[in-house]
């Protein structure tokens, strides 16, 4: 049996000797099966596209995908399943966050057939800042709240799979990927395997809350409509209290007859402004929904190889 690591790498030249050495650790404590490491390189600036080529020279199990630019995290993990050939396929970060040392467990779980995927979460988020943990947690309440599938909190793209699952998932071609979406919406049996949070072993974080925040919103867009449903009930809200404010004058003005010797410019200002910016965050939810079907369709490629090995055996 063949298992399948794929590593996304984005300036992780201080990070991979550390995940080499602990997947190949796992790998000589599973003697009885066949590994291969599947290295992309997501258009790094740094020397990593070299520690590649160094392991792969090395070790006739390393494999790899170079791209001629960074086309995203989603785009490598993609590149990834695609190059795979493991009956089980596995997902990793490079930074060690992503616990090797819970793969053998995953494979017992996968070989004992009470599940298809084998995913990690975490139960806490010691180290990361908390301002992040906040919005995080808001996120995962928000988008399962408004999508038909549950996507879990504190869920990683650190996962086990049968091969069935993968070729589900490369199925999916989708130019705008929300993996987590993605491996939630194919279905199949799922075991969640709990650990502490790992900090990173070398260099940086590449995810800054702004980059975060943008996957939030490809996320919501790629797998609910519900923001176009809430900017149809606001204009519906609006326009109803809006009716009610009219009826509201007529019957002060014209049975009452109750007048307003200044007007209330200040008022009436703040409140156009106010529907004026509702329009605008109305028209900007649709615009979301627009640039991502104008993008879908240009059928552009998922990302660009530069390179790749050789090894097809």
């Amino acid at each position: 049996m063949l298992i399948s690591l794929i590593v996304p790498c984005y300036n992780e030249e201080e990070a991979l000797p550390y995940l080499y050495k602990a997947i190949s650790d796992v790998r000589a404590s599973m003697s009885d099966r066949n590994f291969e490491f599947i290295f992309v390189n997501d258009g790094s600036k740094d020397n990593t596209s070299g520690v590649i080529k160094k392991l792969a020279s090395e070790d006739k199990d390393v494999r790899y995908v170079l791209f001629s630019r960074n086309f995203g995290k989603e785009a490598a993990m993609y590149a990834g399943l695609e190059k795979s050939r493991g009956d089980y396929v596995a997902i990793m970060d490079a930074d060690m966050q992503d616990p090797p040392a819970l793969i053998p467990e995953m494979v017992s779980i996968l070989d004992s057939d009470e599940a298809d995927i084998v995913a990690a979460r975490r139960v806490t988020r010691k180290g990361e800042p908390k301002i992040r943990s906040f919005f995080a947690r808001r996120f995962y309440k928000l988008i399962n709240r408004m999508t038909e599938v549950e996507i879990a909190d504190g869920a990683r793209d650190f996962r086990l799979m049968k091969r069935c699952v993968v070729d589900a998932i490369i199925s999916v071609s989708e130019r705008q990927r929300f993996s987590k979406g993605i491996f939630a919406w194919v279905g199949f049996r799922t075991r969640w395997i709990e650990h502490e949070n790992v900090e990173r072993v070398a260099g940086e974080t590449k995810w800054s809350f702004w980059k975060l925040f943008k996957y939030a919103v490809d996320g919501i867009v790629a797998f609910t409509t519900a923001p176009l449903r809430l900017a149809t009930y606001s204009g519906l809200f609006f326009a109803l209290l809006a009716f009610g404010y009219l009826v509201y004058y007529f019957v002060r003005a014209v049975i009452l007859r109750i007048y307003n010797d200044v007007p209330g410019y200040p008022s009436l200002l703040c409140f156009i402004l106010f529907i004026g910016g509702l329009i605008l965050m109305a028209l900007g939810i649709l615009g979301e929904y627009i640039g991502r079907t104008f993008i879908e369709s240009k059928q552009r490629p998922i990302y660009i190889k530069a390179e790749e090995d050789n090894n097809n055996n």
